[in-house]
């Protein structure tokens, strides 16, 4: 995504002093600062300079996303600022850890291992 307020942009602030990113490098480094400064305990992922990811899922200004551990959208949040809702992102994230606590043997409801194919319980 691109940078919010950058000193060479529309917008600037006293936030920091950084300046948009002209290619991938930039941005990968000043994410990686990012992520650094503020002790992010995800992993982050970095939109090309393209920005075909924020462009595809309308991540600006800002928007909670969850991708489930199968790779597939759990959760998408509405545009923020008014649609930044931390409360129901958290809730998915609980949900998602929930179903896949609920998937791993032993659990209850799960059916006993078999063989492919076998349908015998």
């Amino acid at each position: 995504m691109r940078e919010a307020h950058p000193i060479d942009g529309k917008m600037p602030s006293g936030f920091g002093l950084i300046e948009d990113p002209i290619d991938d490098k930039e941005r990968t480094k000043v994410a990686g600062t990012c992520v650094k400064d503020l002790e992010l305990p995800m992993p982050a992922l970095v939109d090309h300079v393209d920005n075909k990811v924020q462009d595809a899922y309308g991540g600006w200004p800002d928007r909670l996303y969850l991708v489930g551990k199968d790779g597939m959208i759990a959760y998408v949040g509405a545009r923020g600022p008014q649609g930044f809702d931390p409360a129901a992102w958290a809730a998915a994230i609980e949900a998602e850890v929930s179903r896949i606590a609920a998937e791993k043997p032993g659990s209850t409801g799960d059916k006993p291992p078999g063989k492919k194919g076998d349908n015998k319980q």
